[in-house]
């Protein structure tokens, strides 16, 4: 159980979340692989490669040539989608898609995190389109995510202008607590993958959440714990217990700004890279 509401007197605190495996069962953005081919973005063969994506994800079994050979063929794919219908397929399917995969365990401590009186923050590699509502589906208070570029069109060019990814998170957690006036030192951060350690290791309560192998092996030898999370239910199934006042607005930190949902699939790629390469050194 969490600590009681904290002190209105002391420095404001927060809870730092990564999203996939974490929060949710599955890929963010693979999950939406259906309703974007539904929507006329992507074709048969591509719902069937980010399947394939989707379990290589789940199993954790890419290599990082493998993954960079994914993340230049979802980037290529992803070009040319037109921002506002990537948003509007989002907010249509976001229910069915992702209320159903929400780990219950994660849900719970969301709950206890506001009861305690400190803001959660979704941190997530994937792009903020699919992000933020997620964020408000949760009672988020605010989101980091990645974003693409958009041209004048109101299309996305293909080219990444914030990647969210290993110590780019921790960058963000940092600016956050500058911006908001939390003290990391008190501050909680979940996340399943060694690639997270930076932004693990900048609060004073980090957790390993569902940990891949590296990040089992770092969590045991700092000695953070090791949560497992396995219980997949729908919001609403949990309600009333699951309850959510009315949050603020999400909105971004500074560093981010606006997102875009085609970065997302940049992370798949990304995701899974060696832990070395992730680790502060």
């Amino acid at each position: 159980m969490l600590s009681v509401v904290e002190n209105c007197f002391s420095p404001r605190t927060a809870a730092f979340f990564d999203l996939d495996k974490t929060v949710i069962a599955k890929s963010s953005t693979l999950t939406f692989s259906k309703s974007f081919y539904q929507g006329g973005l992507i074709n048969r063969r591509a719902v069937l490669r980010t399947a394939y994506a989707q379990f290589v994800f789940l199993a954790g079994g890419a290599d990082h040539d493998q993954m960079e050979r994914m993340r230049e063929y979802l980037s290529a794919l992803c070009k040319g989608w037109n921002v506002q219908q990537v948003k509007e397929i989002v907010a249509e399917t976001l229910h069915d898609l992702i209320d159903p995969i929400i780990y219950d365990e994660a849900a719970t401590l969301i709950e206890e995190h506001h009861t305690a009186g400190r803001d959660v923050v979704i941190v997530s590699t994937s792009g903020a389109e699919v992000v933020e509502p997620i964020g408000e589906l949760l009672g988020a208070d605010r989101v980091v995510a990645t974003r693409m570029v958009v041209g004048d069109d109101g299309c996305f060019t293909g080219e990444v202008e914030y990647y969210a990814y290993g110590p780019t998170k921790a960058e963000a957690v940092k600016a956050l607590a500058v911006s908001e006036g939390y003290d990391l030192s008190r501050c909680y951060a979940y996340s399943d993958s060694a690639t997270d350690v930076p932004m693990l290791d900048s609060v004073g309560h980090p957790h390993a959440v569902n940990p891949d192998r590296a990040l089992r092996r770092e969590a045991t030898l700092r000695e953070w714990p090791i949560l497992v999370f396995n219980r997949p239910v729908r919001l609403k199934q949990r309600l009333p217990a699951f309850s959510m006042p009315p949050r603020p607005a999400l909105v971004a930190a500074a560093a981010v700004g606006a997102a875009a949902v085609t970065a997302g699939l940049v992370w798949y790629a990304s995701r899974r890279r060696t832990a070395g390469a992730a680790l502060p050194g």
